[in-house]
């Protein structure tokens, strides 16, 4: 059923709009007139169709605003509806549409879980998964300021991982602008020179120039190789079998490897921490911690943990099978199961992981660097000994 952008005049005389799936523009219109609303327009909704093209700069952002607001409204005593209205006026436009929506379908009865759901690019399903254990054990107020907490812990590593990866990827891309320089502009002044000068050139010198050669006359199929990369990229983000194929290779890379069993262990921890910190019973925080992994090894991997708790096996014995999480995490666990706070512990081990994460990644920024200096300067020492042998070679056949 196609999705329609409104606009509308209540009783008060208030302007209203928001998105509502509906059969024909028509069949939303006199829903609206039912409802006492006075139609304005109705139109085919852009604001849907751009949110499943992804996630844009910014709504992140937006989205953490509004989960801090309900976080504020809710516990005050302010129905629901009435806090989604007042939340939807710290942002603008498709994020505030979307939660006009969201009202909408709340009024209509359905639960704000399935109402969130609907728009999977800005609530994930960790989003979806914390409010529905909220709505499960009475306690949406503390849902939303649960998530609060979750998204800026969140929004802040990603901020010091995109921090300490900005210095290697500067390099990276200041070493590839060097050597193509050096391959397409500096190098074919030197053919003409070396060619004609009847000297037997060496062996480097002759490799260089045929690597140059080979460039400029297949140059258009280097245009080709950013297509394939983002073509390849597309398949990984937006295929199940792409994502999961990303995800077997991040997890057999040497030092990649680390890396993604912290930051899995360190989800699956809090995730299964916070559900279990809303009420929810270990196999139902379980259930939720699956339908919040988007990571599709780690989802099959949590989806067996919960298929061996509810045979009877410990958690802690759950997760020490697993191929996918740090033994670390599988300790941590035994020793909250035994000390009787089992959420304390998971949100401990967290913590923890998360800390080991961006020292990871900040470890690997640290080696990426030197490592990109050496293979750069190998290759530029490369080119300039190879150009000075044949230059050399010629002035010394000049004096014979």
């Amino acid at each position: 059923m196609p999705t329609f952008a409104y606009q509308a005049v209540n009783g008060a005389g208030k302007r209203l709009r928001g998105l509502e799936d509906a059969a024909t523009p028509g069949a939303l219109s006199r829903s609206l007139e039912e409802r006492g609303l006075l139609v304005l327009e109705v139109a085919e909704s852009s604001g849907a169709a751009a949110g499943a093209r992804g996630f844009k700069f910014g709504r992140r952002r937006e989205v953490l605003e509004v989960t801090r607001a309900m976080a504020a409204l809710l516990p005050v005593g302010m129905p629901l509806a009435q806090a989604l209205n007042a939340a939807s006026g710290v942002t603008s436009g498709e994020v505030r549409d979307a939660l006009t929506q969201v009202r909408t379908r709340v009024e209509r009865g359905e639960t704000l879980s399935a109402a969130l759901a609907a728009y999977p690019q800005l609530f994930s399903p960790l989003y979806v998964g914390l409010v529905r254990a909220g709505e499960r054990s009475g306690d949406v107020d503390n849902s939303f300021a649960r998530l609060s907490d979750q998204l800026e812990r969140d929004e802040e590593l990603r901020g010091r991982i995109i921090s300490a990866a900005i210095y290697p990827l500067l390099l990276a891309t200041a070493g590839t602008v060097a050597v193509t320089v050096l391959l397409f502009f500096v190098l074919p002044r030197f053919v003409t020179l070396l060619a004609g000068s009847g000297a037997k050139l060496p062996t480097s010198t002759r490799m260089l120039l045929s690597v140059s050669s080979g460039l400029h006359t297949f140059w258009p199929v280097l245009f080709l190789v950013p297509l394939a990369i983002a073509a390849l990229a597309a398949w990984a983000k937006n295929t199940v079998e792409g994502r999961r194929a990303l995800s077997n290779t991040l997890l057999t890379l040497p030092l990649v490897k680390t890396l993604r069993q912290y930051a899995l262990a360190a989800r699956f921890a809090r995730l299964v921490g916070v559900l279990l910190g809303g009420g929810a019973p270990l196999l139902a925080a379980l259930d939720d911690t699956i339908d919040s992994i988007g990571d599709p090894v780690a989802k099959d991997d949590a989806e067996r943990i919960r298929t061996r708790v509810r045979e009877g096996v410990s958690l802690r014995a759950a997760v020490a099978e697993s191929p996918v999480y740090p033994p670390l995490l599988s300790q941590l666990i035994g020793v909250g199961e035994d000390a009787g706070q089992l959420r304390t512990f998971l949100l401990k081990a967290a913590e923890i992981f998360e800390e080991r994460t961006e020292r990871a990644t900040q470890r690997l920024a640290a080696l990426a660097e030197p490592a990109m200096i050496v293979v750069f300067g190998a290759i530029v020492a490369f080119v300039a000994l190879s150009l000075l042998q044949a230059i050399y070679g010629i002035n010394a056949n000049s004096f014979k």
